[in-house]
């Protein structure tokens, strides 16, 4: 029987844990997020939705995914099959689908991030203008047609993706411990160095340059965090004789505010208003984006922590782990990331220049070039800001391939390396795809919006009402609780039956009404056009051939789970349950 692998140390899988957590989404979706959402106002959402949601979901697949390792699974459809033993193998099939086809992309966006490093290392991010440095971004990953990246210069993002695939291939390679958990306890406390020197830098700036008084730290600390916002607003007419004012800049600091009140006086077409946060959290779009954001951050129902915590022993502490866990995230999130895009982006580029640039992609690869190219010693900064955030890449990559490989394990009783190898000839061709068509980033997007959050809040869903309803929420936290050195509030159990579930059904269909269909404004719909198309246009082939790339992977997977009898727990449970009757009869007869 083949060695069940293990982690070495309780350090290990925490840091492993909060590697697959700790990523992109923390320094450049948190930020922007955070910044488009009302500052503080997005603050209290995503608080409270990581306390009702987040925290008691970490624990409740902490210990789903443990309990399962105790008998001998470590993919999401053998562990939910074992607990669900009709439909949970079926189910748990997206706990494989997220993982495998976010790494197709992942590894795509890891390359912009080293070939952006080593740029900065080699002097060649020198930029006069933000039309430059997004000239830059366009031409390095191919946006502006299928195939023009593949090419091998130091421009361009040909070389990066092979060493990203060939370095993360490799510590996928080396195993749970000599890989990745050994690649963890190096990187994670390197990130955090790299982060902190960087945040010192960007809190001393000060103000860069005293022709323009009004672009400061102070004031990028303000647009992010301050709990009013001020905006300055222009009347429209509407065909049915209604009026609505509509946001054209927003305003930070007093002396930016009396300058505009100065320049609309007299001017009935443009006011100045006033946001207080409770206004602010009314916007049902704001509780979306925090959840959301939580979600993604968190690294919740993607797959990852379900296999992480099946290499668990018996009674390691899975409520110190994930918490622990949690809070290194957070610190990251909400420290790190939040305290060094925006402000050096505002302090250098203004409130206008950030406003215009604030999608994930176009803060962190458009203005965050030309924040280090005007700072001293900024190829340097640049460089480490970088390469921070291809060390967070890849702890996250890691972990989404780690899944895959327990599956391949598995289903098929293969060793790690033969596991890894097919995983290969699968990921590969895949990255491929999406690295091709890179017009628009149309693969890209269309691969992260279906796997990576359609797919993951229906595993959410599925993972909760199991751990609440079908384990049972008391039985459930017995478990999470073996062994731990600590206790979850008894609150909790009534918000893991409850306010979870309900919270979850409530946030996926208002996503449903307002990002998939459009209902009230909402701008994702052309998911659904992408592929079905509409009387604007014809469907879009790339779209659709990511779409049924993920349906062909989800049937493969059905087979597989079908006909292998080591998910045929139908069959064991009732075999089972026999010999314990037939135990049973032999007693009553003595």
């Amino acid at each position: 029987m083949k060695k069940k692998e293990s982690w070495n140390s309780q350090v290990g899988v925490i840091l492993a844990v909060a590697g697959s957590a700790i990523g992109l989404g923390n320094f450049l979706r948190f930020p922007g997020n955070v910044a488009q959402n009302g500052g503080a106002a997005f603050m209290i959402a995503y608080v409270i939705s990581f306390l009702l949601l987040g925290l008691p979901m970490c624990w409740a697949e902490w210990g789903i995914g443990r309990l399962g390792g105790t008998k001998n699974f470590n993919s999401s459809p053998g562990i939910l099959g074992r607990l669900m033993p009709r439909t949970g193998k079926y189910l748990g099939i997206t706990g494989i689908m997220i993982p495998f086809f976010i790494s197709m992309y992942y590894l795509y966006i890891e390359t912009w991030c080293l070939g952006y490093a080593v740029n900065f290392a080699f002097g060649n991010m020198d930029f006069k203008s933000i039309g430059e440095a997004g000239s830059f971004w366009q031409t390095f990953i191919g946006y502006s047609g299928d195939g023009s990246a593949f090419v091998f210069d130091i421009k361009y993002a040909g070389f990066f993706f092979i060493a990203v695939i060939l370095l993360n291939f490799y510590l996928i390679f080396r195993g749970l411990n000599k890989g990745i958990e050994a690649f963890c306890n190096y990187a994670m406390p390197t990130l955090l160095i790299i982060g902190i020197i960087i945040l010192i830098r960007v809190l001393t700036l000060g103000t860069p340059d005293p022709s323009k008084p009004e672009n400061n730290i102070s004031n990028g600390l303000g647009f992010l965090w301050n709990p009013e916002k001020t905006f300055l607003e222009q009347k429209q007419e509407n065909p049915d004789g209604s009026i609505t004012w509509t946001k054209q800049e927003e305003l930070v600091g007093e002396a930016s505010v009396a300058q505009k009140q100065t320049m609309i006086a007299g001017n009935d077409q443009l006011r100045i208003r006033q946001y207080g946060i409770i206004e602010m959290l009314m916007s049902g779009k704001l509780w979306l984006a925090a959840t959301g954001q939580m979600f993604f951050s968190l690294s919740i129902a993607v797959g990852v922590i379900t296999t992480y915590a099946s290499y668990l022993k018996r009674n390691d502490d899975v409520v110190l782990s994930g918490l622990s866990a949690c809070s290194a995230n957070e610190f990251c999130e909400v420290v790190l990331g939040g305290l060094i895009t925006i402000p050096a982006a505002v302090a250098f580029c203004g409130i206008a220049g950030v406003s215009a640039t604030l999608s994930t992609f176009g803060l962190g690869f458009n203005a965050l070039p030309m924040v280090f190219s005007k700072m001293q010693f900024g190829a340097l900064f640049g460089f480490l800001f970088f390469f921070l955030l291809f060390l967070a890449a890849v702890t996250s990559s890691l972990s989404m391939l780690q899944p895959c490989i327990a599956f391949l394990e598995e289903s098929f009783q293969l060793a790690r390396k033969k596991a890894v190898t097919v995983l290969s000839m699968l990921i590969i061709p895949g990255s491929i795809f999406v690295f091709y068509f890179s017009k628009n980033l149309k693969a890209l997007d269309t691969l992260d919006f279906w796997a990576g959050t359609f797919l993951v809040y229906m595993n959410a869903t599925v993972l909760i009402i199991l751990f609440a309803w079908i384990i049972g929420v008391d039985k459930g936290l017995k478990e999470v609780l073996r062994g731990s050195n600590m206790n979850i509030p008894k609150i909790y159990r009534f918000i893991m039956k409850y306010v979870c579930p309900t919270y979850l059904i409530i946030i996926f269909f208002c996503w449903l009404l307002f990002d998939v269909l459009g209902i009230g404004g909402g701008n994702i719909v052309s998911y659904i056009t992408d592929i079905a198309g509409s009387k604007d246009g014809p469907p879009d082939i790339v779209a659709q051939i990511s779409v049924g790339l993920i349906l062909a992977a989800f049937s493969a997977c059905a087979v597989i789970v079908t006909v292998k009898k080591k998910y045929n727990f139908k069959y064991k449970l009732h075999r089972h349950r026999k010999i314990a009757l037939h135990a049973k009869s032999l007693r009553n007869k003595d």
